[in-house]
This record gives C-alpha cells, structure tokens and sequence, in this order.
C-alpha cells in the first residue's frame, strides 16, 4: 500500500499533542461545571435547510448521503414525503436550538447547557482553521425571556475557563465585546438600513483593512462615502472602562445620530465592562469593531485573542440571540460562546508554547526475566494498577538494558525489575526493585505499597522550556 496523501484541514494530534488537547479540554470542562453548566451532545447532522436558514454558511456545509441508494430510496412517491436532506453541523449553536425546541418540556429555563463536539466547515484550511475541529460551547437560555446579567456573566466564565490554562502556558487572552444594538443604532441613525450588510463588511475590518472595508461598504452596503467614514470611526473605539460609552456618543454628536436602540445597548455594554473590572480586571476590553458575521446575534458579542497571537484570530467568539429558537407559542432566547479547541491546541504546539511530561499515560514499566517468569509481571502490573498507577508490561524479555531504553524513549520515568522468587545470601526472598531511570537511583520496592512521587503519577502539561 502507496503511503497515503495527507487531507489538509483534518487536525490529527500525535500522542503528546492529545495529552494537551485532553487537558485543555478537561480544564474547560471543570470550569463551565463548576458555573453550573449541565453537559449535553447533539447528533452529527441536521437537517440542512435548518443549517441554511442563518447566516452566511451555504458554500461552508458538507451534505450526508449515501454513495448507493437503493432504488427509489427517497423518492417522495414511495415515501410520501419529500426525503429531508442532510449536513453536518457547522456549529454547535443551531444543533442546541433544535435540541431545545425538541426538548423544552423537560428542561428547566433557564437551561445552562455546556457542549464539546466534532464540527465540520468546508472552508479553506490555513494556520488555525480547519474542516474538521473541536469545539466547546456554553450557552443560557431561557423560555419567553433571559436576563441581561447573563450576557455579562457568560464572557467572565469563558474568561475564567481559559485563565485556568494559564499555568500550563496558555498566553492571556482578552474577550472583545460589543453589543449589536450600539451598532444599528448608530447606523439607523446614520440612514443606513441594510444592517446587516455592514455588519458583514465591518467583521472584515480584521482581514483587509479599513480602506477595502469603507469600498465596500459603498458598493456592497448602500453607504455614502461619509456614511461609511462613521461607520469606520464607529469600528475604531475601543477601551477596557466605560469612557468607550461617552466616546461614541461624542461620535453620535458630532455625526447628528440619535437613537433609543443605541443608548441601550450602550447601557448593556457599561454592565459588561463596569462588572468585567471588578472580575476581571483588564481582560474584557469593548471593541466596537467586533460584529460577527451570523446574523443570528441580537445584542452582546464576543471574540476572544490571544495575546501576542492577535493574526491567529479569534479562538472564541459567541452573542447573544433572541429568536434562533422558536416553536411559533414560545420564543427560547439565549446567549451562549463558543471555544475553537483545535484552534487554540493547534497554536499552543505550532508555536511550542506547552508541552506534554510524556507522550503515554504509563508510569511504569515492570521488567519481564524471561517469558517463563512474565506471569510474575503481569502480577506487579496488576498490584498496581489496582491502586491506580498507570503501568505496562515490557514486550520482551530482552536484556535490561534495553527494556530501560524502551521506556526511556517512551518517557516513563520508573522500571520496576520483580524479584520472581530469587533469593538473598541468607535465602530470603530477594525484594522487588524500582528504578528512577532519571536519576539513576534504585530502591527496593512492594507493589502493595509503593507509589510514584505525584507529578508522575500521570502525564502532565506544562510549559516549554
């Protein structure tokens, strides 16, 4: 078999690179629980005229089919319905919408709800993106009607989640925010009623620059030239304290906007920022540039840098959304993020940033004698694992030398050498010896008794050296 040809956009971590996403992933998990969030996970796939209805997502969703049908599978005449075509989700935010849709009358509202699952993107892969990745999602959402506090609350969870991960490496990382009705406000305001459409052109702001963004917010959005100078203006404030909210109505005043929309969702984003200060300082900052592309989002929204990995773009990003989820007698508003977990783990190794101690959960590796004494082995192997110690057998009675060098390359630090009934001088039973193959140092050892010292009880993440 021809050595196969790499699929560009899959991300497959070798055995050490999964140690950190597993932590990564474990240390998220730990904290959404710790908030109160309740686990769930949705099926692969949805139905794709549900995947199409939001959003700009039509050329990024892979369709499911079979390669064989059997004749006349689908066909509506045999059926007698039209066969619902098929997609894999391209985000973790419809699938829940339907999942609450479908399980409302045995959900407690409001419902707080943590996810961490496969998505699929036929997007073009480049550093960080992917078509295949892992994500992790927290969303709140409510029957009839959701407090505002958890728009202020949901980016200090997620900024707590990855301040955790701090210790391992993780860079800081600041949660961007802004609120969409600051946002159309000022542009109603300004005479600009295709919302949507600068909106979309103002998240390229990133990408290509304001210059490209004001042509096309132009050619693409119906603004005037000095329409779109105040919508660029508007894109240029940023600040972590609430003199952010007295720059744009200076900027509202100076361009002759008035409107009730703004000024809530300028009183919306004080709540973030004001509360943010006290929880935590200096990591949410409001940025009136961020406006995610999704028109789902009704009020706050988010993304999140790392910093000093600012080209890397945003590994979280999330909002609020009042009407993605309705059964036509209850509307389900939410507010919810969204972590990038194979985007953050594939930037934490590319740029070496942590490492994993070893590449393999063992601890240690019992020796074997001779194949003849391997039961007496598998007996040590299975004293300790009983007491919770990662251990593996050697896979040949070879000389010592080289089951040490076996383990050695496979970073367990102990080799436990059994006695297997040898006797002393004085014809006692020889005692089981450990070694510390670090170190050198060799003791005598009871496999009902002994452990590793607690940084080597199991692989740990750590950051590189």
């Amino acid at each position: 078999m021809a050595r196969p040809t790499p699929l560009s956009g899959f991300p497959e971590w070798l055995p050490d690179g999964r140690i950190v996403e597993q932590h990564v992933l474990d240390a998220l998990r730990r904290t959404f629980e710790l908030h109160g969030f309740a686990g769930i996970e949705t099926r692969a796939v949805e139905p794709l005229d549900q995947l199409l209805r939001k959003g700009e997502t039509s050329k990024e969703v892979y369709v499911l089919r079979r390669l064989q049908e059997e004749p006349g599978e689908g066909d509506e005449a045999r059926t007698g319905r039209p066969e619902k075509q098929l997609g894999l989700h391209f985000d973790l935010t419809v699938p829940f919408a339907r999942y609450v849709l479908e399980n409302a009358g045995h959900l407690a509202f409001p419902f707080k709800r943590y996810q961490i699952q496969k998505v699929w993107r036929g997007e073009r892969p480049q550093d960080g993106r992917f078509r295949e990745f892992t994500q992790a999602d927290i969303d709140v959402v409510g029957a009839g009607e959701l407090p505002y506090h958890f728009e202020v609350e949901l980016p200090l969870v997620m900024a707590e989640a990855l301040g955790a991960l701090r210790e391992i490496g993780v860079p800081e990382v600041r949660v961007l925010v802004n609120n969409r009705r600051v946002a159309e406000g000022f542009y109603r305001g300004l005479g600009l009623d295709a919302v949507d459409d600068v909106l979309r052109q103002i998240d390229k702001l990133d990408k290509i620059g304001p210059e490209k963004v004001a042509g096309l917010l132009v050619a693409e959005a119906g603004a005037t030239p000095e329409q779109a100078d105040a919508c660029l203006a508007l894109a240029a404030i940023s600040g972590t304290d609430t003199t952010v909210v007295d720059r744009v109505r200076a900027l509202a005043a100076e361009r002759g906007v008035t409107s009730e929309l703004m000024e809530t969702g300028l009183a919306e984003l004080a709540a973030i920022i004001e509360a943010a200060s006290v929880r935590a300082p200096g990591v949410v900052v409001a940025d009136l540039k961020i406006a995610r592309g999704l028109d789902y989002y009704t009020g706050s929204v988010y993304e999140t840098v790392l910093v000093g990995h600012e080209q890397l773009g945003s590994i979280c990003s999330g909002g609020r959304y009042d009407t993605l989820a309705s059964d036509g007698a209850t509307t389900y508003p939410g507010v919810g993020l969204s972590i990038g977990v194979s985007r953050l783990v594939s930037r934490l190794l590319s740029a070496g940033l942590v490492r994993a101690t070893r590449s393999v959960p063992s601890a240690v590796v019992v020796a074997v004698t001779s194949e003849e004494s391997r039961p007496a082995s598998d007996a040590v192997a299975t004293a300790l694992r009983a007491r919770g110690i990662p251990v593996e057998v050697a896979p040949s009675a070879a000389k010592f030398g080289k089951q040490i060098r076996y383990a050695d390359r496979r970073g367990i630090p102990f080799v436990w050498f059994p006695a297997a009934g040898q006797l002393d001088d004085a014809g006692d039973p020889r005692p089981d010896q450990v070694k510390d193959i670090r170190s050198g140092e060799q003791v005598d050892a009871d496999a009902a008794s002994w452990a590793p010292p607690a940084e080597d009880l199991w692989p740990r993440v750590v950051p590189a050296a």
